[in-house]
Order: C-alpha cells, then sequence, then structure tokens
C-alpha cells in the first residue's frame, strides 16, 4: 500500500513537472496591478521626490520584464485625483504628501511610465477608480474648485468614505469626462476599471441615495435602478472610447463571484458577497452587448476554499466569456505572511492556478500586486523566469478592434568577424509608429512554424539585431515579423540562413 502511494506521488510530481516545462503560449497577457492608493505599491511613500519616484518605477518594470511579464496595470486615478496634470482634479497626495502639490521636481509621472513601459515592449494600462470621492468622508483635502466641493449633492458618504453617486447623471458624466481625459491626451494601451462600482456593503449601514432614485428611477426597483446605472456608465465609456480611439481596450476586473447558484442557476457554486447583488454590476449584461474587450475577474481563493473555490471560479467564468478576452485576477498577496498550515504556503497553490487557466484556455494572468514580490521568497519569480513565463508573450489581438496585419519585412544577414550575426531589415509599413519586431531562429532542418514560441529569440523596436549566440555551422534559418500597436503580426519575413 504504501508502494502505491509512493509511486503515485511520485507520478502526480513528474506530471505536474511536466506541465511546467511545456511550452507556454505564445497569446498571453502576463500583467501585473500597481495599486497607487495609500502606497500599496508606487510609490513606496509620499514626498519623494520625482528622481526617487522614477527610480523606483524602472526598478518595477525592470523586474517584471526580468521574469517575462508584458503589461502594467497603473492605478493613476485612486480617489478623484491624479497621477497626471489633470484640468479637472488635483495632483494625487500619494505622490508629493499633499493633495493638489506636484511632485517636485515637476514632471509628469503618467507620460513617464507610459514612455518607460512601451521602451520595454510592454502594455500600459490605465487603472480608474470611478466613484471612489474620498478616502476619509470627514476629511476633504480637494481644493475649492473640486467636484467634492463644487458639487456635494453628488456625494454620499458610506462607511466612513466618499462616494460619487452612480445614480446622479451629472456625476456619472463628469467621471466619464475625467477618464476621455487621458485617453485624449495620452498613449495608454487601455483603459481598466477596478470591482468598486456600488460600494460593498456593509451591515447595518444603507447607501443613502434615496434623492436620485426618487429623480430618476424611471419607474425600476433600487436593485434594477442601481445596476441600471452602473451599465450606462459602462457602456457609456466603451463607446466614448472607441469613438476617440478606436484601437483602445476597455476593460473591468470585477469582483470573482457573479451570482451564487442558490441566487440564480446561472450562478457559480459558491457562497459570498456578489457582482450581481452586492456591487450592482451586472457584468453577463456587458458581456453580452459587447461593452468590453476583456476582463479580468478577481479570483482571490485557493482550490479548497469552501465558501468560494478557485476551482469552480475559474471554469465559471470561462464559460461565460463571451466575445471578449479573459484574464485571470490572480492574488499573489495571499502569499505574504502566509504560515505552513495555509493553503498559500510556499509557491504550490499559485503555480497550480497558473497552470489551471492555462488548462482552461485563459487569455492571460494578472497578479496583485507589484509588491508582493518583495514579500514572498524568490521562488516565484525564479519559476516564473524558468518555467511559466520562459518564453516571449505577445499580448492577444483583439480582432474586433483591428484585424489588418502589417506588411512582413525583408530580412538581410551579415556575419561578422567576432562570430556574432547581424540581423538586418527594411519595413514596407508607411506607419511605423509602435511598431515591433519579432525574430525567430530555427535551428537547421527545423520547419519555420511562427507558433512555436520556443523559437522567439528577441522582441525589439530597432531595424535590427546581433544574434551573439549565434554559432556558425549550425546552419540556423532566420525569419522576422513585424507587429502593429494592436499586436496584430505580419507573415514571416523571407528566411536568411547563417552558416
Amino acid at each position: 500500500m504504501l508502494r502505491h502511494r509512493a509511486i503515485f506521488i511520485l507520478l502526480m510530481t513528474l506530471s505536474i513537472s511536466a506541465l511546467a516545462q511545456k511550452t507556454p503560449p505564445k497569446r498571453e497577457l502576463r500583467a501585473v496591478w500597481i495599486a497607487t492608493i495609500g502606497n500599496i505599491d508606487w510609490p513606496s511613500q509620499k514626498g519623494l521626490s520625482a528622481q526617487q519616484q522614477q527610480q523606483e518605477f524602472i526598478q518595477y518594470l525592470d523586474f517584471f520584464q526580468s521574469c517575462g511579464f508584458n503589461a502594467v496595470i497603473v492605478q493613476i486615478r485612486p480617489a478623484a485625483d491624479a497621477f497626471y496634470p489633470s484640468p479637472y482634479e488635483p495632483w494625487s497626495l500619494y505622490l508629493s504628501g499633499k493633495q493638489g502639490t506636484p511632485p517636485f521636481p515637476k514632471y509628469d509621472p503618467l507620460a513617464f511610465m507610459i514612455h518607460e513601459t512601451h521602451k520595454r515592449n510592454m502594455q500600459f494600462h490605465a487603472w480608474f477608480n470611478p466613484f471612489r470621492a474620498l478616502v476619509n468622508s470627514n476629511a476633504n483635502p480637494n481644493p475649492p474648485d473640486h467636484a467634492t466641493r463644487q458639487h456635494p449633492d453628488w456625494i454620499i458618504r458610506y462607511g466612513g468614505k466618499g462616494y460619487f453617486d452612480p445614480g446622479n447623471p451629472e456625476a456619472r458624466n463628469y467621471i466619464l469626462k475625467v477618464i476621455l481625459d487621458v485617453v485624449k491626451r495620452y498613449d495608454i494601451d487601455a483603459v481598466h476599471i477596478d470591482d468598486y462600482f456600488y460600494p460593498y456593503r456593509i451591515p447595518g449601514q444603507a447607501f443613502h441615495d434615496e434623492q436620485s432614485y426618487q429623480k430618476y428611477n424611471n419607474g425600476m426597483n433600487k436593485d434594477d435602478w442601481r445596476r441600471n446605472n452602473v451599465s450606462l456608465f459602462i457602456s457609456q465609456l466603451n463607446n466614448l472610447i472607441k469613438k476617440e480611439k478606436s484601437w483602445v481596450e476597455f476593460g473591468v476586473s470585477p469582483f470573482g463571484i457573479w451570482r451564487n447558484a442558490k441566487q440564480d442557476p446561472n450562478g457559480s457554486e459558491t457562497h459570498g458577497a456578489s457582482c450581481y447583488d452586492d456591487l450592482y454590476s451586472d457584468i453577463l449584461l456587458w458581456e453580452r452587448n459587447n461593452w468590453l474587450d476583456y476582463l479580468a475577474p478577481q479570483l482571490y481563493w485557493p482550490c479548497n476554499s469552501k465558501a468560494a473555490s478557485y476551482s469552480v471560479l475559474l471554469p465559471w467564468w470561462m464559460q461565460h466569456k463571451g466575445r471578449n478576452r479573459m484574464y485571470i485576477g490572480l492574488g499573489l498577496y495571499r502569499l505574504a505572511g502566509a504560515n505552513a498550515s495555509s493553503p498559500w504556503y510556499g509557491t504550490s497553490e499559485i503555480l497550480k492556478q497558473i497552470r489551471m487557466a492555462r488548462q482552461e484556455d485563459a487569455d492571460g494572468l494578472v497578479f496583485y500586486s507589484a509588491s508582493s514580490f518583495a514579500k514572498i521568497s524568490d521562488a516565484f519569480a525564479d519559476s516564473l523566469r524558468r518555467n511559466y513565463f520562459s518564453t516571449i508573450a505577445f499580448p492577444p489581438a483583439m480582432p474586433w478592434l483591428d484585424h489588418t496585419a502589417p506588411l512582413p519585412p525583408k530580412l538581410y544577414a551579415t556575419q561578422k568577424s567576432s562570430g556574432s550575426l547581424l540581423l538586418q531589415w527594411s519595413d514596407a509599413n508607411p506607419d511605423k509608429t509602435h511598431t515591433k519586431y519579432a525574430i525567430y531562429r530555427f535551428p537547421g532542418g527545423t520547419p519555420v512554424d511562427l507558433d512555436d514560441p520556443g523559437h522567439i529569440i528577441a522582441l525589439t523596436q530597432n531595424d535590427q539585431f546581433m544574434d551573439t549566440h549565434y554559432t556558425t555551422n549550425q546552419n540556423y534559418h532566420y525569419v522576422v515579423t513585424a507587429l502593429d500597436r494592436s499586436w496584430n503580426e505580419s507573415q514571416p519575413s523571407n528566411i536568411v540562413t547563417g552558416y
């Protein structure tokens, strides 16, 4: 009996190892949330100099790039404030330490972050908290011309915080205006909204939106009216983004439970708060109407959770994927400080969740949050580099936004006296803005197969690449492809051979 058990454990270990060693997917969003409210992730504290802020952000980017990530989701409007010079809202206190005071020396953090992120061939998703207005409802740090002071009727105090009333059309339009200002002025890849629509319920406390309900209910009961308010906001935001810049993605990161099965036969076998009933966000309606380009549900539970199991929620979300991309939000923060009796102890649970997401054909992974990497063992980052993110991955293309691939480059090769091989190419595409080039190398006799990311040796924005690992007499074959800002990939270039 013990021998059989030992054999079983060995087979399971080999199976897990084989899954980890399997070539990772070529198309996969690999992202991390960078939270700014309360200086959770960045900057590490209020009042740092501009140089210190920039250095911290660059260190994050370099680390994530080394691990194989291809996107960051950065919170640029945590609470009706701004990490950029805004005509509507004050500089965030999480930068300088005082609301309305810019960093010193003054610079534009958002422009800086986008530039540095794109320089590393990574996507930048601008994360907005739409309805949170005041972190402390008893202390308003904003200037006299701020919306929280000019329009106190827009603000509802609840649980010690202040929220813009989602039922007030003027408040919703104001938030839309704030977000569209960023879409117009900055080269972001996506607008990202988190899970705070109506606030999470607090037992014994009511969200006092009676005035707007009486004025705007249109005959709906309050719950349906609240859901309709959020749906109107989502549909309008999507339309405005696409009207301004058709290529900018729109994504939402909802709470991990849409509805429980005890409330709705279409719900999941879970027991807890839900998007639909508690946050008044009807995610499935948004999917059916194609108001989203991606979802990143926050599945922060272990597989053995009785109330809400990752192994239950993951397939539920994948079954309700719709047209949009589905990125799975993983709670990396759970590992920090986990004791030996916790399912989050070590790396086995989080690595298992990555494997399960890939088995379910999820389009990507998003980890919460950036600072968690410094609070846990280096073993996790090492596993990403060596196994799970060991090959270059492109973010998934979204053909409903743009499906036209660029033209293939024309490739040339020159062997250098140093023994390296210089690859150079020309590009016939008239618009080279945001163009990237993938270099593929295949051993002699291996057919050119662009579906295998194991052969991608570099991703660059330059028009040349020096293969310093080139070895003579290996008969390597090379091709280069072009990728546009929407990550549509061209056909391969002509094949060149290095001898």
